[in-house]
């Protein structure tokens, strides 16, 4: 079956930087969008940014012109460039994709185990 593994997260002071990296593997015919949701303590979880099939990045109002997403469509990886943190932006992120896995089958949400993002004032 399908699994979402991430790396990148970590401790960084505000005004830091940190990349964080997913991978896509298993059973995988087709892959719609890629992205990234963040759930903080008390919080809901909340999308961070995504890539649509067709190229196209969306992200949170509260990330814009700090984070940048990138995917490679060969590799079946998505990831977040992070820069400028700060520390509301800790959050446990978790990677998230939607994925046929197989011509007959419809997409299906899949995500990773999430990776802590800490960042120190």
């Amino acid at each position: 079956q399908v699994q979402l593994v991430e790396s990148g997260g970590g401790l960084v002071q505000a005004g830091g930087s940190l990349r964080l990296s997913c991978a896509a593997s298993g059973s995988i015919f087709s892959i719609d969008s890629m992205g990234w949701y963040r759930q903080a303590p008390g919080k809901e979880r909340e999308l961070v940014a995504a890539v649509t099939s067709g190229g196209t990045a969306n992200y949170a109002d509260s990330v814009k012109g700090r984070f940048t997403v990138s995917r490679d469509n060969v590799k079946n990886t998505v990831s977040l460039q992070m820069d400028s943190l700060k520390p509301e932006d800790t959050a446990v992120y978790y990677c998230n994709a939607r994925i046929a896995t197989s011509w007959r089958r419809r997409f299906g949400e899949y995500w990773g185990q999430g990776t802590q993002v800490t960042v120190s004032s």
